[in-house]
């Protein structure tokens, strides 16, 4: 179970490498949803896993920090245009990668810190991190669909993030 759950969480880290190079208007809608599964049939594998060995331990913590990192764009993308009811190519809604430019190196640097936060065992890290980045876009959230894509954006990264950690830490048990 160990095993699988590691190879599962590379597998989804890989997926979203593929999916991430695509680009946000290229990318698949189903990729998001297939990187969801993935995740959740780790975390279930995990969850039923015996006690691992200190170097699976360790090889799961580099491949769900990876997982967190690398799958979170193209999910939270897909969370995105599911939340946008009108095309994502309409200029000014919350799925134009136009409004809040810089979100998808914001989003690799916040699962990383999520990731970092949960492993290290810092919960706390978690409410600097939203913080810090909700006074770093304060400008930019005056407007209704800049105020809607942080929201739904951050709340899908970070949910992604601490999921994958999740995995890493039912090993650990």
């Amino acid at each position: 179970m160990i095993v699988a759950t590691i190879a599962l969480l590379g597998v989804a880290a890989a997926g979203g490498l593929v999916l991430a190079a695509f680009g946000e208007r290229l990318r698949p809608q189903w990729g998001g949803a297939v990187l969801a599964a993935l995740l959740g049939v780790a975390a279930l594998l995990a969850w039923r896993g015996s006690a691992p060995s200190s170097g699976a331990v360790h090889l799961g913590y580099a491949v769900g920090a990876l997982a967190a990192v690398a799958g979170g764009g193209p999910l939270a993308s897909a969370v995105l245009r599911a939340a946008d009811p009108t095309s994502a190519a309409t200029a000014g809604g919350p799925g134009d990668p136009e409004v809040l430019r810089g979100g998808a190196w914001v989003g690799v640097l916040e699962r990383a810190a999520v990731a970092g936060s949960l492993l290290a065992g810092w919960p706390e890290g978690l409410a600097v991190l939203v913080a810090v980045k909700g006074l770093g876009r304060y400008a930019e959230l005056k407007a209704p669909a800049a105020a809607e894509r942080f929201i739904i954006g951050t709340l899908a990264s970070v949910l992604w993030a601490a999921g994958c950690v999740g995995c890493v830490v039912l090993l650990r048990t």
